[in-house]
């Protein structure tokens, strides 16, 4: 048998705050077609990242990887950094 990982959520988002040590809440944004005005619109949704060593930065764009629950709120690790940001 071969060891492949089975298939988990991975989401690309904003990280707008540091909310404790290891955590930072991320913003993603995804586009969907408005189902009467067929019009494209966007939807917002905010998800708290577990980053082990605290090397993410407000303003940086990162990817997240779904895995068991770490805490009530917290079921994503920070996999890479995509892009580093300014922080404000």
């Amino acid at each position: 048998m071969s060891s492949v990982q089975p298939h988990k959520r991975v989401i690309v988002g904003k990280v707008v705050t540091k909310t404790g040590d290891k955590s930072v809440t991320i913003l993603v944004e995804r586009r969907v077609i408005h189902p009467k005005y067929r019009k494209i619109v966007k939807r917002f949704k905010r998800y708290i990242v577990h980053d082990e060593n605290n090397s993410v930065k407000v303003g940086d764009v990162i990817e997240a990887m779904e895995c068991k629950p770490i805490s009530k709120r917290k079921a994503f690790t920070l996999r890479k950094v995509v892009s580093v940001g300014v922080e404000l």
